[in-house]
């Protein structure tokens, strides 16, 4: 493919998941609101924000260190913005598009929205930023762990397959993992690690409004702070629907593509729901629930997975 075609799709794809997930936000907002009996904000709102945020003025503090603070929001955005580039790519063309190991890139492009708030958080040099930039790295390693054991079951029931479009040919063609018990398993540990990834109550304890007052972000003002949270609604696509990739086939095409959109939507409930039912872990409990519980089911899940591939156990 032409590079030049390559960028505009690269603007074009990254653009288009800003914009639903934006609006993925205002359906989680809306939907916390009502369960608080609220009205809830217009669907415009999330586009409102980050247009307000972008006209507003720039604060660096002055002990901070000032390049870190604020190249720190442009390398979550470029994260999220290639692996949506590739997710999407993926499903629109599994076959054509893509390349071997596209899956590996991914793990680590899904990194970087957390590592810079981290380094956006201790760069700032606010004691209530580095403690938030504290919970963030150990809420980090925590359900690092289990996701990608929760990987590791796709890539056992697929034989290998490091191509995304590689694992949605072969569950268009095999069955969705989901189907069996293993990949059941494994889709309840990436909806937990979603939660996580996405900062989410009970995995909020980095901002903590009403302990740390934003805390990891609490310095982030104008236009760092709207990258931040344009970062966090693109996530808000692009992670649910890498869950749909491993697990669920992808979206498909014809009659496909409504029920692709289910499964996103059925993720997204799940998200939401979770959030409105929890109370906020302390750090030190978010850590023991990823390395013990979560990771106890994921390798349950593995453990599925081997022997239903030794037996020739599909449903395993």
């Amino acid at each position: 493919m032409n590079i030049l075609v390559l960028v505009v799709l690269f603007f074009v794809i990254s653009a288009g998941t800003a914009v639903v997930g934006l609006l993925t936000t205002w359906i989680d907002r809306k939907v916390t609101a009502r369960v608080q009996y609220r009205l809830g904000p217009p669907w415009f709102q999330p586009f409102a924000d980050v247009v307000k945020l972008l006209g507003k003025e720039t604060i660096v503090p002055h002990a901070a260190s000032k390049a870190a603070f604020l190249i720190s929001p442009l390398i979550g955005l470029a994260g999220v913005s290639l692996v949506s580039f590739i997710i999407w790519l993926a499903i629109f063309d599994p076959t054509g598009s893509g390349f071997i190991g596209d899956l590996i890139v991914v793990i680590y492009l899904l990194i970087l929205p957390a590592l810079a708030m981290i380094f956006g958080g201790l760069a700032s040099a606010n004691p209530l930023a580095s403690v938030g930039a504290s919970r963030e790295m150990k809420l980090a390693l925590a359900y690092e762990l289990p996701f990608i054991l929760m990987i590791v079951v796709v890539l056992i029931k697929s034989g290998g397959t490091l191509s995304l479009g590689g694992l949605i040919s072969a569950q268009q063609s095999g069955g969705v993992y989901v189907a069996s018990i293993s990949g059941l398993l494994a889709l309840v540990v990436a909806i937990l690690c979603t939660q996580a990834k996405l900062g989410q109550v009970p995995f909020d304890a980095a901002e903590a409004e009403t302990e740390l007052t934003g805390g990891i972000l609490i310095e982030y003002s104008g236009t760092p702070l709207a990258v931040f949270k344009l970062t966090r609604a693109m996530l808000y696509l692009t992670v649910p629907m890498f869950t749909v990739v491993l697990l669920c086939g992808g979206i498909g095409s014809g009659w496909g593509i409504p029920l692709g959109i289910l499964k996103y939507v059925g993720l997204l409930v799940a998200v939401v729901l979770i959030r409105n039912t929890n109370p906020r872990l302390r750090i030190e409990h978010a850590v023991k629930f990823f390395w013990g519980h979560v990771t106890a089911i994921a390798i349950i899940a593995v453990a599925l997975a081997v022997l239903g591939n030794r037996l020739g156990i599909g449903w395993l």
